[in-house]
């Protein structure tokens, strides 16, 4: 009886050992196949800049802008970190390099480049700022000085920003409702090509955005006292990410997966967090929290005596907004704490 029962159990521990060595032969082979990027390299707006627009220029490098992180104004349209900063600590990777500063700071280089530009879009937009076209153009310029070589492009992502400043500058130029349609199909259509040039140039893993509820921006929810989204303008943005999903589709199957490109859905994202603010300790979900004292003014507006004219809410890591456009910090580690549960963020590792 005794030995009937050591052999059961013997059974039991072979069992479990085998059990324990094909679960650890399994995240081996996850293991195996996660690859690890050396380089992130960025391209198009303020929600991805980190420091090339210009000192002289509203906004990121005004107070209170850093106020969270790094604690001053340096570059970026929040009061902290960005969509970059957290796609590049997915990725186990410093922040990008701006590209300004490539000459100041080379020893940085090794984490790739920022090419991002607050204001702009994939076309011409009122910021004199590059516009994406241009933006890729420098980034081809360092290779062919072979600041990066191809080894490097190999081993690297490329995350690209379309966050509207372009159809922001179409409604500016007093474009029409029933025009934006076509319109949204030109700047989809300007992304792709976009998206192929930089894979033409070397980069394996391409992340695009998906456009954000620009109707729960608070320049467009402060009419209804910033309370709920304005739903004819997320109706425009559900266009245009379908249409990039189709586009992004059809650039893999073009490429037969020799490039993956992968849409972020920022849409979905930042929904999920205003829909249930407590669940990431946001209080303040629509409300930004840094406004000018009047509609004249905005977040780091002063006068001519260099008197502040905006205030800052007491508790920005509550909000969600920092100012009219943008996501806090806070906001924006909401948004990356939603997109690491989609499969689209764990796509860029595999």
């Amino acid at each position: 009886m005794m030995n009937s029962h050591n052999q059961q159990l013997s059974l039991l521990c072979l069992s479990l050992a085998l059990l324990l060595l094909s679960g650890l032969r399994v995240e081996a082979r996850l293991q195996h196949h996660a690859t690890s990027y050396q380089k992130l390299f960025v391209f198009g707006d303020s929600y991805v800049d980190t420091g090339n627009t210009r000192i002289d220029q509203p906004g990121s490098w005004k107070n209170p802008y850093g106020i969270t992180f790094p604690g001053k104004p340096a570059g970026r349209f929040s009061d902290g970190r960005v969509l970059t900063d957290y796609i590049a600590k997915f990725l186990g990777l410093k922040s990008p390099l701006p590209y300004k500063f490539r000459k100041f700071i080379p020893q940085n280089l090794k984490y790739g480049m920022n090419f991002a530009y607050g204001g702009t879009g994939v076309f011409d937009t009122s910021s004199k700022n590059p516009n994406m076209t241009i933006q890729i153009d420098f980034f081809k310029q360092l290779i062919k000085e072979n600041v990066y070589t191809a080894s490097d492009l190999s081993n690297s992502v490329a995350l690209v920003s379309v966050a509207g400043n372009d159809y922001n500058f179409y409604l500016a130029r007093n474009g029409s409702i029933q025009g934006f349609p076509s319109f949204i199909a030109s700047v989809v259509n300007q992304t792709a090509i976009n998206l192929l040039r930089i894979q033409s140039l070397g980069v394996k893993k391409i992340v695009v955005d998906g456009l954000q509820p620009l109707g729960c921006l608070p320049g467009n929810t402060a009419s209804l006292s910033f309370q709920k989204c304005n739903s004819t303008f997320n109706d425009l943005v559900l266009l245009h990410n379908n249409l990039l999903n189709q586009a992004v589709t059809k650039l893999n199957q073009q490429t037969k997966n020799q490039t993956t490109f992968i849409v972020l859905d920022l849409y979905d994202s930042f929904l999920s967090v205003l829909n249930n603010p407590s669940n990431n300790n946001i209080k303040d979900a629509f409300k930004p929290c840094c406004v000018g004292i009047s509609s004249q003014y905005s977040c780091g507006s002063v006068d001519e005596n260099n008197v502040k004219k905006y205030k800052v809410c007491d508790h920005p890591k509550s909000a969600f907004f920092w100012d009219l456009l943008h996501p806090s910090q806070a906001g924006w580690l909401a948004v990356y704490n939603e997109l690491q549960t989609s499969k689209a963020l764990q796509q860029i590792r595999y």
